[in-house]
């Protein structure tokens, strides 16, 4: 058990409620209360001691000294379950350094799984089941999508308040409103100066090629920006929680391979606001329909890298020709290897499998499985250690 841990992740994720839930039985230090701020900037050290243990630290970043109260405290009495501390993800980028390095370990939280929705949390993460037992551990859940249900669940939103409207015009709004806030509230209140015409703008541009490996300069022209702009974008973006930059896998073994990331939007439904799509036109092209299940299939991979035994980080791979491709793939870390190909077919040919097979057989024992995960309702073996599974036994 460590002393001092931090809830990140974009806003409107539900840290606070999480840490609130998590800390029963502890204090609350709230922040954003102006007279309780005051008090603790005052002499954050002597702030600390008002409180009883353990202390959740709500709104860090209205008094970012406190950090350095809680770094202080940590180092004089580094005993477990002392500090849980959340707040705006933002404030990382004007906290002067960061003066906890190596006191408070940040978690990172994202919008819910699907797992988390509608299947069995306590059960191990999917990729853990799958690396240890292969298809052996899976399940189908009660209720099996088409590829209709699973675009309806990627344009939903993963935030906790949206996720439980009932009204598609209401989640429309929401999101919307969440957009509108991202690019003129939160980052103002980060004390940033950004354009958020321009923002959104490259914010919409980021969004128009999400899933993809794409040029830098591609999104700069898009946006209309310049290079620098365009790059403290960007950074922004990321820190904010609300793109994700996914690493290029590099090897020896297979030859020159592409070195630029591949970007996500974290939550799928941002598309809706972003792009103006709904489901119906998000159906009316294979490209869109390839690019959002992509997405969500991130999405739903994305939520169990903190909680998996096996410590993995997830990659993409492709070789500098495009000949081959492998669009997920996650590396432990004792070096075992899954990858995934992501369809939005019902029932995958053999041949879907062929970027599995080379890397299967470019990498030997340290591949333990291949999955092409699709739309339909079947599981079955397409070649040694690869297999065809339906995208619901992530939660099933």
């Amino acid at each position: 058990m460590l002393p001092a841990l931090m809830l990140v992740g974009p806003r409107a994720s539900g840290k606070t409620t999480t840490a609130l839930q998590h800390g029963h039985g502890s204090s609350v230090m709230r922040l954003d209360r102006r007279e309780v701020a005051e008090a603790v900037r005052v002499d954050p050290d002597v702030g600390l001691l008002a409180y009883d243990e353990p202390l959740v630290i709500d709104e860090w970043q209205m008094v970012p000294e406190v950090l350095g109260a809680v770094k202080r405290s940590v180092d004089g009495r580094p005993t477990p379950r002392r500090f849980l501390l959340t707040g705006s993800t933002s404030a990382d980028l004007t906290t002067a350094g960061w003066p906890a390095t190596g006191r408070v370990v940040r978690i990172p939280m994202w919008g819910l799984t699907e797992r988390e929705l509608v299947g069995d949390v306590n059960r191990r993460p999917f990729l853990s089941r799958l690396l240890e037992s292969g298809l052996d551990e899976l399940q189908m859940p009660v209720e099996v999508p088409d590829v209709r249900g699973y675009i309806g669940r990627a344009l939903r939103g993963a935030f906790p308040e949206v996720a439980r409207l009932e009204s598609a015009r209401a989640r429309s709004a929401w999101l919307t409103g969440y957009i509108d806030q991202l690019v003129t509230r939160e980052v103002r209140a980060a004390g940033i100066v950004r354009d958020p015409v321009r923002l959104r703008r490259y914010l919409q541009a980021v969004a128009a090629n999400t899933s993809g490996i794409v040029l830098h300069k591609t999104l700069f022209d898009a946006a209309g920006v310049t290079r620098t702009t365009g790059v403290a974008y960007d950074d922004l973006l990321e820190a904010l929680f609300v793109t994700e930059h996914v690493p290029a896998w590099r090897s020896s073994a297979l030859g020159q391979l592409v070195g630029l990331p591949k970007r996500y939007l974290t939550d799928t439904a941002l598309l809706g606001p972003l792009a103006g799509l709904d489901d119906r036109a998000v159906l009316r092209s294979a490209d869109l329909m390839g690019r959002v299940i992509d997405g969500y299939v991130a999405q739903q991979l994305r939520g169990e890298l903190a909680v998996c035994d096996e410590a993995p980080r997830m990659f993409h791979l492709r070789d500098t020709h495009g000949r081959r491709e492998i669009d997920l793939m996650v590396e432990t870390a004792n070096g075992d290897i899954a990858a995934f190909e992501i369809k939005a077919a019902a029932a995958p040919p053999k041949d879907a499998a062929r970027h599995l097979v080379w890397l299967r057989d470019a990498l030997g024992d340290r591949f333990r499985i291949g999955a092409v995960l699709h739309t339909g309702p079947l599981p079955y073996r397409l070649d040694d250690r690869i297999f065809a599974i339906p995208i619901c036994m992530i939660w099933g």
